[in-house]
């Protein structure tokens, strides 16, 4: 028989190996109800945020979107919240559950350039994304209005510099064809006046109207201006030349070497993501990229399919961070 405290000592042992046994059994339930998750993913569709007005990151998940769709076994929706230069909707990723039901399309705007341009974010662009892939890169291409006196690059520089204030227009503060435009005074050592619009359509538009005079669009949604002579294009911003435009120079080849302005795309999802849905959703994506029939069909659009994996596209994205906000301090560029 047991004397009272050793009685007592008895007791307590076998209630903390019950609260034990108990706790192990709700993890392995809880387990079991994520791997059966897992399994059923997707049983719904999957919202794609695409964090700006329609324009070439719409047109890229649209068609990739598309194709992993049919991988999956269910939509991908793709939908615009933009604003603030892609920031309103990449905060609302950010804050959506990471059950892999909300994606984002990032972009060099989203997890470069914004981190170095705003003082404030409502959100991180490394802590609060699993990186999914890099999907690949669209050219910009400087355009202008059919009335700028200037054929070539180094004309236009000597143009804007007997001209200070003339206009390019961008799709915001710190998109990558306003960056383009920094770049490009600065290199150039003229003046000229930036007027945001509100998504890209409209800052391509504004120059086929008159209303500016050039601006460094990307090249899928200027392509159709391009070949109804609505606009001149004088160069495109990447090192080399591109394959729909294979004619147009560069801008670092005709006027100012090293210049090179590359837009990229990518998808992430929230923070915390199962590792099982980063793989299959990842691999969904990049699969649909890299399809023939969709690859060809990126290619006519003006796109250049690139695809990193998970692992690579993080160390991908802490570089670009790194690299453009450098820039943008050097530049002193504040976000409007």
């Amino acid at each position: 028989m047991f004397s009272g405290g050793s009685a007592v000592a008895a007791q307590f042992v076998i209630s903390a190996w019950r609260a034990l046994l108990s706790a192990l059994l709700v993890c392995l339930a809880s387990g079991s109800v994520v791997a059966q998750t897992d399994a059923n993913f997707p049983s719904k569709p999957i919202r794609w945020i695409v964090p700006f007005a329609p324009g070439s990151t719409d047109l890229l998940a649209r068609v990739i979107g598309q194709k992993a769709s049919e991988t999956l076994g269910q939509p991908l929706v793709i939908e615009t919240r933009p604003g603030a230069g892609g920031s309103i909707g990449t905060g609302y990723v950010a804050k959506s559950a990471a059950d892999g039901y909300t994606l984002l399309m990032g972009t060099i705007a989203t997890h470069g350039i914004n981190s170095g341009l705003y003082a404030k974010l409502p959100y991180d662009a490394v802590t609060d994304f699993a990186p999914l892939c890099l999907l690949g890169f669209a050219p910009n291409v400087l355009l202008v209005h059919p009335s700028v006196e200037a054929k070539n690059v180094r004309e236009l520089i000597a143009l804007a510099r007997r001209n200070p204030g003339m206009t390019y227009s961008s799709p915001g503060a710190g998109t990558s064809t306003h960056m383009a435009g920094e770049l490009f005074q600065s290199m150039s050592d003229s003046k000229l006046t930036h007027v945001p619009y509100k998504g890209t359509s409209d800052a391509v538009l504004a120059v086929v109207r008159g209303d500016v005079q050039m601006v460094f669009s990307n090249l899928p949604p200027a392509m159709p201006l391009i070949k109804d002579g609505r606009v001149k294009a004088l160069a495109v911003t990447t090192t080399g030349r591109v394959s729909l435009l294979p004619d147009l120079p560069t801008v670092s080849e005709t006027g100012l070497n090293g210049y090179d302005v590359s837009v990229w795309f990518g998808a992430f999802a929230p923070a915390g993501l199962a590792p099982a849905l980063v793989s299959r959703i990842s691999n969904a994506l990049m699969n649909a990229a890299t399809d023939p029939v969709v690859s060809e069909k990126l290619i006519q659009q003006g796109f250049v399919v690139k695809i990193l994996r998970p692992g690579e596209f993080s160390g991908f994205v802490r570089d670009e961070i790194s690299k453009w906000t450098k820039v943008v301090r050097q530049a002193g560029i504040k976000a409007e």
